[in-house]
């Protein structure tokens, strides 16, 4: 999950395992939903999302899975396609995957962020479908005095990303309920993670820090990757002195996190990549360049210990193992893999597209343009026009200015009415490039 949202769900791909068979738009699954008194799940996910290849092979399948969708209506929910995309913006999704089940009546029962080991994730969705998270409930709950139900209420609008909204629900309680939780570990640790997000909103980088080293002195299990890199980013220019102050204390518990949690053979964590990640970029902030190396190449043994020189074995391990690759700099590995990613793989534009992109950003866009259109005979919805604007790229270094600007207006002809941002910004590119 780590960065995901960095890049601006960055598109990359037509699907890399087949979809679960369903209703074939949210807004049927949620009229059969409505006719069958039945609640729906909906899963967001991308092609381009490692941490939903992780989902696909080790979790959405089995007899858990074969008993849930009695149970429910699934929905496979496409970042990448505008009708898709558009839920997300409604109901605020901002990582993938995320889970969200709504109910017969249309309310939000909850919802499941990011990644989880298989008996994890089948015991929070049971959760969700009895009713228990439904916000309606813990707010009532809450009202009465329950402090487990304020902390529910709190940590509910952060997996929402409201928390602003949150902190305002907390206002409204009445005095004696807020004065007894204020001192409730649970409440004091749920209202950090919303001022966190309220900080992170208006780009407070003190306030940032301020509440992230709060968090980071709670208990908040596999979170903790994702609030360390947010201290990690907060401090970033900040005098080198009061910046290692500010992360020399995370050190400790972040390689006790890694040994026990990650570097394990059961991992508690699914997502190791974000883990492995944080752990190179705070040695990195703290100026251990061996450190940083050596949790990667760590990361990269194992990973290819796992897989036994079989990338079909498990997608998930194997994207992490690139991303370790490039992490590490280690460009002749990276260069091998990236191929062998693409014999794997060769229905899928995903690693033709991250190759191609590759080459050209190193300066070989004669290298890296088939690759490139390769990767666009397999694109589709806004991963188009990722793959046009570094198509254009490489045409235009190479001085192949017609068919850049071919390149353009065929991908705007056939996705511009969904996609006007885009659009614009392929334009622009196009411009820029002359």
């Amino acid at each position: 999950m780590k960065r995901l949202l960095a890049a601006t769900l960055v598109a990359l791909a037509a699907p890399a395992f087949a979809a679960h068979e369903g209703p074939a738009s949210l807004d049927a699954a949620l009229a059969q939903g409505k006719r069958e008194h039945k609640p729906v799940l909906v899963d967001f996910q991308a092609v381009w999302c490692y941490s939903c290849y992780f989902m696909a092979s080790h979790v959405l399948n089995g007899k858990e899975w074969t008993d849930l969708n009695t149970k429910v209506i699934f929905y496979e929910a496409d970042a990448d396609q505008p009708a898709d995309k558009a839920w997300m913006t409604k109901w605020n999704v901002h990582f993938l995957p995320t889970y969200v089940a709504i109910g017969p009546d249309g309310e939000e029962l909850g919802r499941i962020l990011a990644e989880r080991p298989r008996d994890t994730f089948y015991k929070e969705v049971g959760g969700l479908l009895s009713g228990d998270a439904r916000l309606s409930k813990q707010k009532a709950d809450a009202a009465k005095g329950s402090l487990a139900s304020v902390a529910d209420v709190l940590d509910t609008y952060q997996l929402r990303y409201q928390g602003t909204e949150g902190m305002a629900w907390f206002d409204t309680l009445p005095p004696m309920v807020r004065n007894v939780s204020d001192k409730d570990k649970r409440v004091a640790l749920a209202k950090q993670r919303l001022l966190l997000l309220q900080a992170k909103e208006k780009k407070d980088d003190a306030a940032i820090a301020a509440a992230a080293t709060k968090i980071l002195d709670g208990n908040i299990g596999c979170d903790r990757p994702y609030v360390l890199d947010d201290l990690i980013g907060a401090t970033e220019t900040r005098h080198p002195d009061s910046r290692t102050a500010a992360l020399s204390p995370q050190k400790a518990p972040y390689e006790q996190f890694i040994a026990t949690q990650v570097f394990t053979a059961t991992p508690a964590c699914a997502d190791q990549r974000s883990a492995v990640l944080t752990a190179a970029d705070l040695d990195a902030a703290l100026g251990d360049h061996e450190g940083e190396q050596a949790v990667l190449r760590k990361a990269i043994d194992l990973s290819r210990e796992k897989l036994h020189g079989d990338l079909r074995s498990d997608r998930n391990l194997a994207d992490n193992l690139r991303v370790y690759l490039v992490r590490a700099k280690a460009g002749d590995e990276l260069d091998t893999l990236e191929k062998q990613l693409i014999a794997a793989y060769p229905d899928d534009y995903v690693y033709s597209y991250r190759y191609g992109r590759r080459l050209v950003e190193k300066g070989d866009a004669a290298g890296g343009l088939p690759y490139l259109d390769a990767a666009a005979t397999k694109a589709y919805g806004a991963n188009r026009f990722t793959v046009a604007t570094f198509r254009v790229k490489a045409l235009r270094a190479l001085h192949r200015d017609g068919e850049a600007k071919k390149v353009v207006a065929e991908t705007i002809a056939a996705e511009g009415k969904a996609f006007p941002e885009q659009s614009k910004k392929l334009q622009e590119s196009l411009a820029a490039a002359g």
